[in-house]
């Protein structure tokens, strides 16, 4: 806690101020809340809409099936201050202030929780029907295109452009997948499990194409640079994501090589009273050995509750969750859980080529990750045993037919 709260005389800080209204910020403004925080809680937004899920803006609101994903939270209840479309450009630690285009706005406490901005394909700035899917807004945009069935050609076949070819094939659009790697989820598994899930999209009746990169986009067409063309009523990006802290610069918070803002084991950074959770902050993983960096929505719904117990002066645990994620695409429901980079030995369970299989990666015969598809079981199971840090007997592990729970060592 900062000596100015402390010569205040108070047990905790008067004012936080949370940047940032996506899971992260909200939770954390309904964690402090929960924990008993009893003084001023403010939430800044730069988008004018209440605050809102994500994960339906791929699915239930780009088909029409939802108007919205706003949280059904009353903020006013929980006594929790809203300033939406509020952009905020800088902050002060000095003065313990952030700077904002209507204004300064003070704070006792700071949680950073900005998330994570799509990367934009060069030279197709001002294009017209080039298309991101991050916001509400963006898939406002996206919906009368895929209502009107154009052809569509999808930029990136990472998670969000599998699950936005997914909903554009429900729409009976005409989807191609351009991809400059030689395989679907290239940057995030191996290639012998990324490989089976090539053929999903020749099943859907998607078009993939690998080892494609994009020369330049027109109007009605995206140029490969083998010169071949694709109509393209619309064109949709999805080449990853990097953290939303540019308006950081120059403050002395501490970035890492991703621009994402370096955090410790309980989400504080090297400022004081500044925090950072959510997809725009690392932490140190004692689990993993390695700083992780993790861009999916459990890891914004667990850090806001380890963020609120240090806030308000009690000792949380350290942070150091088993990452967690699922995606839906081409009628499949895919689940992750742990990290795989440092596994020494990788166990099948089922034929990839089928409906159901799961992926077990080990390091010294423990479960540290494991990729389910259409197994939910495995994965909750799964899950279980890696936090436990349970060893494994692989012969055991390879039966699909085995309970993961009956194939300990």
């Amino acid at each position: 806690m900062s000596e100015q709260t402390q010569e205040q005389g108070t047990s905790q800080p008067r004012r936080v101020v949370v940047v940032g209204a996506g899971m992260a910020g909200v939770q954390t403004a309904v964690a402090l809340r929960e924990q008993g925080f009893t003084g001023t809680v403010t939430l800044i937004g730069a988008e004018p809409h209440q605050p809102y899920d994500r994960p339906p803006l791929s699915k239930a609101v780009l088909l029409g099936k939802a108007e919205g994903a706003a949280f059904d939270i009353d903020f006013e209840a929980l006594g929790v201050e809203l300033q939406l479309g509020r952009e905020v450009l800088g902050v002060r630690p000095d003065a313990h202030e952030l700077d904002t285009a209507e204004g300064p706005v003070p704070y006792d406490v700071l949680v950073l929780a900005t998330g994570a901005e799509p990367i934009r394909l060069p030279g197709t700035e001002g294009v017209p029907g080039v298309h991101l899917l991050r916001t509400l807004d963006d898939a406002e945009r996206l919906r009368p295109v895929l209502a009107r069935q154009h052809d569509i050609v999808v930029v990136g076949a990472g998670w969000i452009g599998a699950e936005f070819a997914t909903a554009a094939r429900e729409a009976g659009c005409a989807v191609t997948v351009v991809e400059a790697a030689d395989r679907p989820l290239a940057g995030a598994l191996p290639a012998e499990v990324a490989a089976p899930m090539a053929a999903w999209y020749a099943d859907s009746g998607a078009e993939l194409r690998t080892h494609a990169r994009v020369e330049r986009v027109e109007p009605g067409a995206v140029v490969l640079d083998d010169g071949s063309r694709l109509s393209a009523g619309a064109v949709v990006v999805g080449i990853g994501a990097r953290p939303a802290t540019a308006w950081l610069a120059g403050s002395g918070i501490a970035l890492g090589r991703h621009g994402e803002v370096v955090a410790d084991d309980h989400l504080r950074t090297n400022v004081p009273d500044v925090y950072a959770v959510g997809d725009c902050a690392s932490f140190p993983s004692g689990r993993y050995g390695e700083r992780l960096l993790v861009h999916h929505w459990d890891n914004a719904l667990q850090g806001p509750r380890t963020v609120a117990a240090d806030i308000i002066g009690q000792v949380p645990a350290v942070y150091d969750p088993v990452p967690y994620f699922w995606s839906e695409q081409f009628g499949r429901f895919v689940q992750y859980v742990g990290h795989h980079a440092s596994a020494d030995t990788t166990v099948w369970r089922g034929d990839p080529s089928g409906p159901a299989w799961t992926v077990c990666w080990l390091r010294e015969s423990r479960l540290v990750a494991l990729l389910a598809v259409g197994r939910p079981r495995d994965l909750a199971q799964g899950r279980r045993l890696i936090e436990a840090g349970t060893p494994m007997d692989p012969e055991l592990l390879a039966d699909p037919a085995r309970p993961l729970k009956a194939a300990t060592a």
